[in-house]
């Protein structure tokens, strides 16, 4: 076939045209080619994609790769793969290249729950942008990113993944990131194709423990859990994933209603449908498949356009259809759909990586972006004023714990290509500041030990002035598959904070961590408590800039903090009762006769080195129309303080009487703002009659007459309220 004959080769033909032209000519078994995704390419796939018989590539070191470190991306191998595609099948269709970016790719940034902490959807772009621009550089074409799983399950590893419990942070934070991603044009060759996962329901796993089965409702699902996907789709995201989960008892690789009627028809969605690892292929184990052919007919008729390394499709999709069990329109659906992604993202024109020529690895202009997101990941949780410390004084510092000379740990899950040697760590950064040589000696100002011996860390926190202990997880304990039942420190930290805090030393405890943590104890013993997540290449930068004060910690919790694991689940997503939980906490509180209820970090809570007064809040007009009415609420912030501060205000909403239970407080909107000591300033933040609309018990979506209650402060405890009346 010459490449007259090849009409879909032709730009100048609309993506829609060059589709139809080359499904027309298409045989049934290179149909099916284009629905199967193989893991890493061997020679063993050589014969099958010459046959058009292979569809697309995921490069990764299994089922689990987030856990796993592979060879990482091979341009020769992977341009080989692709002119076997290209030049030697009938139909030269390309190869669609994979890989997990998830926070970074040689870059790394914080991870997503690190990140969802700075509030800051132009970040998340900023960050999706780099790492496209260095992925492609590697042959990468689309990431298995944004995941905006709704989650208040910290036993759950994934949470690390997500981008907090508020469906409109994740829902704005993931629509940044396909932006970031994809850019304007998809097929600019420095452009990633993203993908929403894991759709949907996944943060729900009965008991935390990942893959498991979730019960909930579909008014929760469109009240909770399908808003950020429908922000990603609005934001045109190209592909979306299937997650692991069954719903109610129907897995997600099967679910017809979700997939097929609610994302693809109701939404307008024409992307593509990935499965998971082998998703397809689970539904035999899940019980609702005989065998893989039924899996796979299962699968196809509910919505997924792509079997990611199940093999189902290859092996049986085209005998289903030839039987008639299988209507051929339905697989021509996912084909369309998967060439359509393939002229989206400019593959036909430019289907080789290697011509781009350039290196991945971090720059200065990446580092100053992934320090600046590091920066806006710390959330400084409590101060009894020993931060900042002076960089210029004579105070004795002792910097010590397992990460004070790591690099690798501090990266973070789901990190492929990122390099533990490139990151600079918080001793290097500590030593750099503080003007102080590595090693350990007395007289210097920092003494810096790895804690393995806790004799020596009492010994010379003794001498200390304060001791900066870097507490928390190692990477490998959050993740895929890394779920806990104990959400406090690892074994044999807190009594090593014991010992130092009996001393009368003042300890900063740094906190490094994939997850929400039992943080009570630590919150008693400690003079200042900063969580920093797990924050990339720039993470030591990014630490000692804000233990000393260069910059002024401004991250914000995008995750509720339990008092304890048997507090879980703790959140946000809480709806009145009919006998709710008294708030007098010096009198009484239920509902538990052995603790109390109400967690002290809060959503949303984060502190600076100054302090922050709000006004009373306004609306004004104080009543709208219910169809398309706006509004602004004001509220006025000084900064009682002597050091300058960044603000996140947050404004949240109650909707006292509704159609189905509505969540206590449900985070609207928010506004960063920049004061100066001694600063006062008036904040509007606009709001839109959409903004609460939700889904009532016949499942469509409404906006009713009445009263909004809209509560403005700096976090989802401490909140100040004003009316809104629809009319």
């Amino acid at each position: 076939m010459t490449r007259t004959d090849r009409p879909w080769l032709d730009p100048a033909l609309g993506p829609e045209e060059r589709v139809e032209a080359l499904l027309a000519v298409m045989t049934l078994e290179e149909k099916v080619g284009q629905t199967h995704q193989v893991a890493n390419i061997t020679p063993e796939d050589e014969d099958a994609i010459r046959a058009g018989a292979v569809s697309s590539s995921l490069y990764a070191s299994g089922a689990t790769a987030g856990n796993e470190r592979d060879e990482g991306m091979l341009v020769a191998n992977i341009d080989a793969a692709q002119r076997l595609a290209v030049e030697e099948s009938r139909l030269g269709v390309p190869l669609l290249f994979g890989r997990d970016v998830i926070h970074g790719h040689r870059t790394v940034f914080p991870i997503p729950l690190g990140l969802a902490a700075a509030f800051d959807d132009g970040l998340a772009e900023e960050t999706a942008r780099v790492a496209a621009e260095e992925a492609t550089l590697e042959g990468v074409a689309w990431t298995f990113a944004p995941m905006m799983d709704v989650s208040e399950e910290p036993r759950w590893g994934r949470v690390a993944e997500s981008l907090g419990e508020q469906p409109v942070l994740a829902g704005r934070l993931a629509a940044g990131m396909v932006r970031g991603f994809q850019g304007e044009d998809p097929s600019d060759r420095r452009r990633l194709a993203a993908c929403a996962k894991h759709f949907v329901g996944y943060g729900l796993s009965t008991g935390g423990r990942d893959y498991n089965t979730v019960s909930v409702g579909e008014n929760t699902l469109r009240n909770l859990h399908l808003r950020p996907f429908r922000d990603a789709v609005r934001a045109g995201v190209t592909t979306v994933m299937a997650a692991f989960n069954d719903v109610d008892g129907t897995p997600m690789h099967a679910h017809r209603r979700l997939l097929r009627e609610v994302l693809k028809d109701e939404w307008g969605f024409d992307g593509v449908v990935v499965g998971d690892w082998n998703g397809v292929g689970q539904l035999v184990r899940q019980g609702v498949a005989g065998d893989l052919r039924e899996a796979a007919r299962l699968a196809i008729e509910a919505g997924v356009d792509l079997d990611m390394c199940a093999g189902a499709y290859t092996a049986h999709l085209a005998d289903l259809v030839r039987s008639g069990e299988v209507d051929e329109a339905l697989l021509d659906d996912a084909v369309r759909r998967v060439l359509r992604l393939k002229v989206r993202l400019g593959l036909f024109e430019h289907p080789y990586a290697g011509d781009l020529e350039d290196d991945p690895a971090p720059t200065a202009a990446t580092r100053s972006l992934a320090r600046r997101a590091a920066q806006a990941a710390h959330v400084l949780v409590k101060n009894d004023g020993v931060l900042p410390l002076d960089p210029a004084g004579e105070d004795r510092v002792l910097l010590t714990g397992g990460f004070v000379d790591e690099g690798d740990a501090l990266l973070g899950t789901w990190v492929l290509d990122g390099r533990g040697e490139e990151v600079v760590t918080p001793a290097d950064a500590l030593r750099e500041r503080l003007g102080e040589e590595p090693g350990v000696q007395f007289g210097r100002r920092l003494d810096v030990l790895d804690g393995r011996f806790p004799d020596q860390v009492l010994e010379l926190a003794r001498r200390a002035s304060t001791a900066v202990m870097l507490l928390g997880e190692h990477r490998g304990r959050s993740g895929e598959d890394r779920c806990v039942t104990d959400i406090g420190l690892p074994p044999g930290q807190l009594d090593v904070l014991r010992h130092v805090a009996a001393l009368g030393t003042p300890v900063v405890a740094v906190v490094y961590t994939g997850r929400p943590l039992d943080l009570t104890e630590v919150l008693d013993l400690a003079a200042a408590v900063v969580v920093v997540w797990h924050p990339g290449v720039e993470a030591g930068s990014a630490l000692t800039d804000v233990l000393v004060g260069d910059v002024e910690p401004h991250g914000r919790l995008p995750m509720t903090f339990p008092l304890s694991v048997g507090h879980v689940p703790t959140s946000t997503h809480q709806r009145p009762t009919g006998r709710p939980i008294p708030v007098e906490r010096d009198r009484f509180e239920g509902r538990y006769v052995d603790a109390l209820t109400h967690s002290r970090l809060p959503f949303g809570f984060g502190l600076s080195y100054t302090s922050v007064e709000y006004g009373e809040p306004s609306v004004e007009p104080e009543s709208v129309p219910v169809e398309d009415g706006t509004a602004t609420v004001r509220v006025t912030l000084s900064n009682s303080g002597s050091r300058p501060c960044r603000e996140v205000v947050q404004l949240y909403a109650h909707d006292p009487v509704a159609d189905v239970t509505r969540p206590e407080v449900e985070l609207v909107t928010w506004q960063t703002v920049d004061l100066a000591p001694g600063e006062s300033r008036e904040v509007a933040l606009a709001v839109s009659t959409r903004d609460f609309a939700y889904s009532g018990r016949d499942l469509t979506e409404r906006v009713d007459r009445g009263d909004i209650v809209l509560l403005a402060g700096p976090d989802s405890a401490t909140l100040r309220a004003t009316t809104l009346t629809l009319t």
